[in-house]
């Protein structure tokens, strides 16, 4: 059966050193280096890379990142004949152990635990490192370690967009660090070479080659917003966060996913592009997050007879289904059944391109939308709101006591065409739907699970995500939050309880 898998690697048989990584936020933005000219058509024949990668591959690091679980108890030592017969005495501990709160047979003292194993790439001489969100997550404590040089550096995390799988960290490099150049990835074109530089399976430094298979990628399912390009240079479980270069070693991706029916490399490997890498970054530099223009409409692709239908010529644009109530699509007077065709006069060939156009745009924003309405074409101009979160909770940057949030773990949308599609919600369904529950969290073990719809948070009404991400945060470092929820027509109040 075929899958796509984020390129992460557990490391539960890699015996690597990990230290404390404090997580915070970001200083002053990095010193990045672009080259934006194209690759240059040289005639002769190619015989080594070597000096591509002997530039590139100081630039790309290892990732070990760890978490804090609780070591289990020995069944055996809570039965007294068993102690007795080992000499243990009946004081709750197991030999090297300390005693759990509250007496014996508990879970165990607290440990950490290596989990994964990954790629970056560092991007600045501050000692900025590029890698994926999927790589960290989780992740208690992080070390990334330089090149060939086993030199291990503590690691901070910046920040961290799930919806490209984009991560930022930082180290305070004791010695000059090698600094990757950025390509104009917009300016990449199907059949140019390209090499893939990470550490799959843990094994460091690894160089592989292909060309770029495709671009524009958007059908994956992977993350929230596809851009991906497509190479067959061969990259495995590791490779992830990893440098995506071109032929004169500047990075035009990071290495994010594999397309496989074995888990293992078959020739259809994912990256973000480096343009899109950089804006995310340099947005969770700046401002902490990633802030994204909003229109507020549910979109779908047009077929050939929607096209007839609709009076157009061509499939070009993106078929507007519904309008969010309140949104800047509605204040501007855009309604369903219209066809965008354009933003700022760049053509919007379907719903990914006009998707990615707006969410590059910052809100506030006032842009000119050019719709085609009962065979017509209107223009209208749209200030654009910045896009609600989709998370409960985020932890990007934790107390520094390290108390998870009670909502921590759950992902939620707004009720729309495509959501009720998706979750099979009824028509009359209020509040916003889980779309997501993390299987370690608070609100899993209360029995969440995606396509609940929450209707309350803590007695609160709630009608869109916006909202119960503002009443989460209300709520975060409580122990109990109550919610109503319904499951399948189903209402019922639910107790989250805050893990300690």
């Amino acid at each position: 059966m075929k899958s796509i898998k984020p390129l992460f690697c557990s490391i539960s048989a890699l015996l690597l050193g990990a230290a404390l990584a404090p997580l915070g936020l970001a200083d002053d933005m990095p010193t990045v280096k672009v080259d934006p000219k194209p690759l240059p058509q040289v005639a002769g024949t190619l015989t080594t890379f070597a000096p591509v990668v002997e530039k590139v591959a100081p630039s790309v690091v290892t990732i070990a990142t760890s978490k804090m679980v609780s070591r289990a108890k020995n069944p055996y030592f809570n039965d007294p004949l068993f102690r007795r017969f080992f000499g243990i005495p009946d004081d709750g501990e197991e030999p090297g152990e300390e005693a759990p709160k509250g007496g014996g047979g508990g879970g165990g003292k607290k440990h950490l635990e290596r989990f994964g194993l990954g790629s970056g790439v560092i991007v600045s001489p501050e000692g900025h490192i590029l890698t994926n969100n999927h790589v960290i997550e989780g992740a208690d404590e992080i070390i990334v370690t330089l090149g060939n040089e086993k030199h291990e550096y503590k690691a901070r995390k910046i920040g961290a967009d799930p919806s490209t799988d984009i991560a930022v960290l930082k180290i305070e490099p004791s010695a000059k660090l090698h600094e990757i150049t950025f390509a104009d990835s917009d300016k990449l074109r199907v059949g140019d070479l390209a090499i893939a530089v990470g550490n799959p399976f843990g094994l460091t430094q690894s160089v592989t080659m292909g060309i770029v298979s495709a671009l524009g990628r958007s059908d994956t399912h992977i993350t929230d917003y596809e851009n991906f390009i497509q190479t067959d240079a061969s990259i495995n479980p590791g490779n992830s966060g990893g440098a995506l270069v071109d032929t004169e070693g500047r990075l035009i991706g990071i290495n994010t996913a594999i397309f496989s029916r074995t888990g293992g490399n078959q020739g259809i490997g994912f990256a973000v592009p480096s343009n899109l890498a950089r804006s995310v970054m340099e947005s969770l530099i700046k401002n902490g997050k990633v802030s994204r223009g909003f229109l507020g409409i549910a979109l779908q692709p047009l077929s050939d007879d929607l096209a007839k239908a609709f009076k157009l010529e061509g499939d070009a644009g993106a078929l507007v289904a519904e309008v969010t109530p309140k949104s800047p699509a509605e204040k501007a007077g855009i309604k369903s059944g219209d066809v965008v065709v354009s933003v700022n006069g760049k053509k919007v060939e379907g719903p990914r391109e006009l998707q990615l156009m707006v969410a590059a745009i910052a809100p506030g924003t006032k842009v000119d939308v050019k719709l085609v309405r009962d065979g017509a074409e209107k223009m209208v101009n749209v200030e654009l709101a910045e896009r609600p979160s989709n998370k409960l909770a985020a932890n990007d940057q934790p107390e520094k006591s390290g108390d998870p949030d009670v909502l921590d773990g759950v992902t939620v949308g707004d009720i729309n065409g495509e959501t009720r599609k998706k979750f099979d919600l009824p028509e009359n369904a209020s509040g916003v739907v889980i779309t997501e529950v993390d299987p370690d969290s608070p609100s899993f073990e209360a029995g969440l699970k995606a396509g609940d719809v929450i209707h309350e948070i803590n007695r609160e009404p709630i009608n869109s995500a916006k909202q119960a991400v503002e009443l989460s945060e209300k709520v975060k470092k409580e122990k109990k939050v109550l919610l109503r929820v319904t499951t399948k027509n189903n209402s019922r109040y639910v107790v989250v309880e805050r893990k300690e």
